[in-house]
């Protein structure tokens, strides 16, 4: 068996390759067992890497085709085939296009069960869907939320 398909806790052979509702894939040790949110036997979790996608779309400074990435801390953009970055020099090279995806708001015509303003529908960037009230808002300065606290995650 190749070591990478190996606990390196225990021994045990990895899972197979899973991929959570947020689009992060992992593989667990086959030894422990996961029962609503409770682990019994080996822990291991091996996260890898997100491999970035082929998109439908050119990239509008060069025309090559653009790619979905996602950084390390989950942020996703769209960003340009032809970048490329060198760790030993520390460069880039190519096509410098990035567009940041972000979440999207729709208004809807609902009412707010808790005050009574209009609801809108919040898309996230990794797809999420909720519907919250219009007059929730973040306060950056204060770093608080402002406004009634309704809100009605989507499934």
């Amino acid at each position: 068996m190749d070591d990478n398909n190996k606990c390196p806790k225990c021994g045990s052979a990895l899972g197979e390759v899973v991929t959570t509702k947020s689009g992060k894939r992992l593989q667990r040790c086959s030894a422990g067992s996961w029962n609503e949110g409770k682990v019994e036997g080996c822990d291991y979790v091996k996260w890898l890497p997100f491999e970035p996608q082929a998109l439908d779309e050119k990239c509008p400074k060069c025309g090559a085709p653009l790619m979905l990435n996602v950084t390390r801390f989950g942020k996703r953009m769209k960003k340009c085939s032809t970048n490329r970055w060198d760790p030993q020099t520390k460069t880039a090279s190519g096509c410098d296009y990035i567009e940041w995806i972000k979440a999207t708001t729709e208004n809807l015509d609902e009412d707010c069960p808790k005050c009574g303003s209009k609801l809108v529908m919040v898309t996230t960037s990794a797809g999420k869907r909720f519907k919250k009230c219009s007059t929730n808002q973040w306060d950056r300065e204060n770093k608080t939320a402002t406004g009634c606290d309704y809100i009605e995650w989507q499934k």
